[in-house]
């Protein structure tokens, strides 16, 4: 057995190490906290193993965020935007030269005496100014539409987080079904309107092709042949001459006044036709939109309680 001193200095040496060890690993770290001060509060936590960590392929990608945003999108709102903008435009730009075409070959052919057709000039240049006003409001009714169905879809499938919606939203969704509903309804009168005067030029256009056909013998017979325009009620009844014949007639569909004006008032009536199925796909996409808007705000409000 060793000597009790020995044994007390042993110890006494094991303490002092130790407390060099102790001292110089508190050196260490204080020197740490110096060169970084914004790691005193630092938290240390245990580094998570291999099977604690997320697989790289649970994280949305690319893939995942386009699907995404394509499932915030108003298809039907897009596509009624793309539609009414071309119906739109295919109306008021063939409509305001076909109409000015129209106004020519009356001038020319229909009605020498201006005094006659001043009214109906009148008429059609207040329509074509009515022209600009349309083309107008329906750019901005168009893009005001997107950006509500845009707004609505997102809300509907909750996109943007936590559902909310207020009741000055619910009532602006309302209003707009409501106009986009009168809007239809007066687009089936502009769309019926167009079609006069593309049977009007239907029914010249099909004179001149009798006019045409070998089976009209003599001259007498293709004199006979006429169109009187002021059976439409266009021009007055006093109007002259009012009414051509044969040759005269004949003429008059070969020029390229009548022939521009015929094809534009069609593609005009194509492009009213085309606003009124835009407005339709508006008027089912606003009253959906709305209807889910109303529902899921009930539904909150019934949550809450």
């Amino acid at each position: 057995m060793k000597p009790a001193m020995e044994t007390a200095a042993e110890e006494n040496t094991e303490q002092s190490q130790e407390r060099k060890v102790n001292s110089r690993a508190e050196m260490e770290i204080g020197r740490y906290h110096w060169m970084y001060p914004g790691s005193k509060n630092h938290q240390y936590r245990p580094v998570p193993t291999l099977g604690d960590r997320a697989s790289p392929l649970s994280s949305p990608g690319c893939f995942e965020c386009c699907i995404k945003c394509l499932g915030g999108v108003p298809y039907a709102s897009l596509v009624a935007t793309i539609l009414c903008f071309s119906g739109v435009a295919l109306f008021c730009g063939c409509g305001h030269v076909a109409l000015a075409g129209t106004v020519a070959i009356l001038e020319q052919h229909f009605s020498t005496n201006t005094s006659d057709h001043a009214l109906l000039s009148e008429v059609i240049q207040l329509m074509q100014y009515v022209i600009y006003g349309i083309a107008s409001f329906f750019f901005l009714y168009g893009i005001i539409l997107l950006a509500e169905g845009f707004y609505t879809t997102s809300a509907v499938k909750e996109l943007h987080g936590e559902f909310k919606t207020t009741a000055c939203g619910r009532c602006i969704s309302g209003m707009f079904v409501f106009l986009t509903y009168v809007l239809g309804v007066a687009w089936l009168g502009v769309f019926g309107f167009s079609a006069v005067p593309v049977f009007m030029f239907y029914n010249i256009w099909s004179t001149c092709e009798v006019i045409k056909s070998p089976q009209t013998n003599g001259t007498a017979a293709v004199e006979q042949i006429c169109v009187d325009i002021r059976q439409y009620g266009i021009i007055p009844w006093n109007a002259f001459p009012g009414k051509i014949c044969g040759s005269a007639l004949e003429n008059i569909c070969n020029t390229n006044e009548f022939y521009m004006s015929y094809h534009l008032f069609i593609v005009a009536c194509a492009g009213a036709g085309a606003t009124v199925v835009a407005l339709l796909i508006y008027m089912m996409a606003t009253t959906y939109n709305y209807a889910v808007l109303k529902f899921k705000s009930r539904e909150d409000c019934c949550t809450k309680f």
